[in-house]
């Protein structure tokens, strides 16, 4: 600020002159949050960006294809990377090796937005404390059939058990490993329609049962593309299964099926002379 003296002849009082102020017509500034929001929505790409292209590497870390992820969860796109590594770190704690892991998750994508808490741990759960697998083979009945870990524990797994159990799975015959892939399979869209079947040729209620839990397999096969193609499915099965239960032996449905007569009936020798030799003693063999 100036300040001039300018001496009148009636007063010495001082006259101030104030510059005048700064004009700021000429001057454009952007609204201040129009800029931090233009800055905000900037980095927020960015890092999602950068984000999503860590979560494509560690699908493909895993040899889970990520277009296929993409197109089968699209909710994979939102989750976050932490979301993932949990899934990857619950399978990891019952025995799930990182390259099986990959298998499990190109095969079912939806697991990778799961929650452990609620979708997972409930079916390991189940399978440890109510169909009694133990621990070390939790893996081997997930790596067997996948699928399980996407049933729901109330709706699928628990009343197949049930009906499995009462079907004749039980005690030496429970389920195991070996046999999960059964608890994933429709009581009544699935299982019951093939005892059916199977009732309709003239088998026995109890009959088909033995012969289920002596080959699980055989609940597994389609009606329409594997079991009423076979013209000749009663004359085989239901002999060679009396023969097989009349000395106590136990051959696998597909090989049953597949061998001719002369066939079947050399491995049947072989297979008793096998367990006779096994326990050292002498006995006849089977009258064929």
């Amino acid at each position: 600020m100036i300040i001039q003296l300018h001496h009148h002849p009636c007063s010495l009082q001082p006259t101030l002159h104030l510059p005048k102020p700064l004009s700021t017509h000429h001057l454009h500034f952007p609204p201040p949050s129009a800029a931090a929001a233009a800055t905000s929505t900037s980095t927020s790409t960015s890092d999602s960006g950068l984000l999503f292209r860590e979560k494509l590497l560690y699908l493909q870390s895993l040899n889970v294809d990520p277009r296929k992820a993409l197109r089968y969860n699209p909710d994979f796109r939102s989750s976050p990377l932490s979301a993932l590594r949990s899934v990857e770190s619950c399978l990891a704690s019952f025995g799930i090796p990182r390259p099986a892991l990959g298998r499990v998750l190109d095969m079912f994508p939806q697991l990778l937005t799961s929650d452990p808490d609620s979708d997972l741990y409930p079916v390991f759960d189940f399978l440890l404390h109510e169909a009694l697998i133990p621990f070390p083979d939790l893996q081997k009945s997930v790596l067997r059939c996948p699928r399980i870990l996407v049933c729901s524990v109330d709706a699928q797994l628990r009343p197949t058990l049930s009906f499995l159990r009462s079907f004749g799975f039980v005690g030496r015959r429970a389920i195991t490993c070996q046999t999960t892939l059964l608890l994933v399979s429709s009581v009544e869209r699935t299982l019951l329609p093939k005892i059916e079947f199977l009732r309709s040729l003239g088998f026995g209620y109890g009959e088909v049962s033995r012969m289920a839990i002596r080959s699980p397999g055989l609940l597994t096969m389609s009606v329409q593309n594997n079991m009423r193609p076979k013209a000749d499915l009663e004359r085989k099965i239901r002999p060679r299964h009396q023969m097989l239960e009349e000395h106590g032996l136990e051959m696998p449905l597909a090989e049953m099926l597949k061998v001719s007569d002369g066939e079947f009936a050399a491995s049947l020798i072989e297979m008793r002379l096998r367990r006779v030799d096994a326990r050292g003693e002498s006995a006849p063999l089977p009258s064929l």
